[in-house]
């Protein structure tokens, strides 16, 4: 018997290898002489580096760069494919989870770091870099970023303009003379996000993010108005339209800054990081596909990991057993892409402080009950 076990981090709880590991003990007990094959996955957010090291057996690189309001960090990244692929993730170099609540502050915090850590990637003569961008402490549209890469942004009277994203609203033209473009143009950077949001407007980085890094009414409308005047500039100097494209919008403008500045793709994260584990060469001659993350819910089915997991799975004919320590609204549509059985951790009985004191031990459980019912056969 063969046993793909795919999970996305549990959030709060288990990272998604920690996940993979626990499912795998839970169906070893059942089945002990299964063929478990532990294939973490991840959407372009939190965990991304970490589930394609699992998965594709790469190495981890630490880079020094500044974060996100210039405290330095040590931002770990990866390679994979024997050194031809990076990957990176924002959160760690420009991400909020790195601000104290009381010095957040998207008016100046810089996505510099990004750019550094960016550059550290391409140090280790990839072909491609993979960048998950969600978690941002940011709001800059990728200009700290650009400023790392070797742009220069400058105002009316030729000179540079600070960190952060207010400082946009001066920007008077952009020089790319400094930008090793010789030595990017051989790398794909494949950005993955799973927003559609624009750059700017009711819909855009400012007004939907920003709140939440700490910009309040005033703030918005500022940040709003500044990346609106990074779009102008980013067409008339690099002739790239960014204002509207879907998913420019994504961890502060990021993704409009990524497209602009290294001519990177934005692609539906899921799918995107899904395929970079391996995923589809593992599944071939699967008898069952676990996969799981923290909330079942209709973000599960559309856009999240699981659900893509569930997917691909259903096109091979193979039946999937989804995981989650809770459900929420919209769950039921994961039963018509796929998935063969939710099963809730807190529907067996245990509550959310079970969930938190032994997290690896209920998963485990749960795979346990689900192997034994064998309702994944129906």
């Amino acid at each position: 018997m063969k046993v793909l076990v795919a999970p996305n981090a549990f959030k709060g709880t288990l990272t998604a290898p920690q996940a993979a590991e626990a499912i795998a003990r839970g169906v070893h007990e059942v089945f002990p002489d299964a063929d478990v094959v532990e294939v973490p996955v991840a959407d372009g957010g939190d965990g991304t580096v970490e589930s394609l090291v699992t998965a594709r057996r790469g190495e981890y690189r630490i880079a020094r760069v500044e974060g996100p309001l210039e405290d330095p960090v040590e931002a770990r990244f990866a390679l994979i494919d024997s050194g031809r692929t990076a990957v990176v993730e924002l959160a760690t170099s420009s991400g909020l989870v790195l601000v104290e609540t009381s010095r957040r502050d998207p008016r100046r915090a810089s996505t510099f770091g990004f750019g550094e850590l960016l550059q550290a990637a391409r140090a280790q003569r990839v072909g491609e870099i993979i960048a998950g961008i969600g978690g941002s402490a940011t709001n800059d549209g990728g200009a700290g970023m650009a400023q790392a890469l070797g742009y220069r942004l400058l105002d009316a009277a030729g000179i540079d303009l600070p960190w952060g994203g207010a400082a946009l609203a001066r920007l008077d033209r952009i020089d790319a003379t400094g930008f090793d473009r010789a030595g990017w143009g051989s790398v794909h950077v494949r950005v993955a996000s799973d927003v559609t949001n624009p750059l700017t407007g009711t819909e855009g980085a400012s007004a939907v993010y920003g709140p939440q890094k700490g910009a309040d009414e005033a703030a918005v409308k500022e940040l709003d108005a500044a990346l609106a005047r990074l779009a102008v500039v980013i067409e008339r100097d690099l002739g790239k339209q960014v204002a509207l494209l879907p998913g420019a919008g994504a961890a502060g403008g990021t993704g409009a800054g990524l497209v602009a500045f290294l001519g990177a793709s934005l692609e539906p994260g899921a799918p995107l990081v899904v395929h970079a584990t391996g995923f589809d060469e593992r599944l071939p001659g699967s008898d069952l596909v676990f996969t799981g993350e923290g909330r079942a819910d209709e973000q599960t089915a559309y856009g999240k990991a699981p659900g893509e997991v569930a997917k691909r799975a259903a096109r091979a004919g193979i039946p999937v057993v989804l995981l989650a320590g809770s459900k929420g609204p919209g769950w039921e549509a994961l039963l018509s892409m796929g998935v063969t059985e939710v099963v809730a951790l807190t529907e067996e009985g245990q509550d959310a402080q079970d969930a938190f004191r032994d997290p690896g031990g209920l998963l485990r459980r749960a795979a346990v009950v689900a192997c034994r019912s064998r309702r994944w056969e129906r």
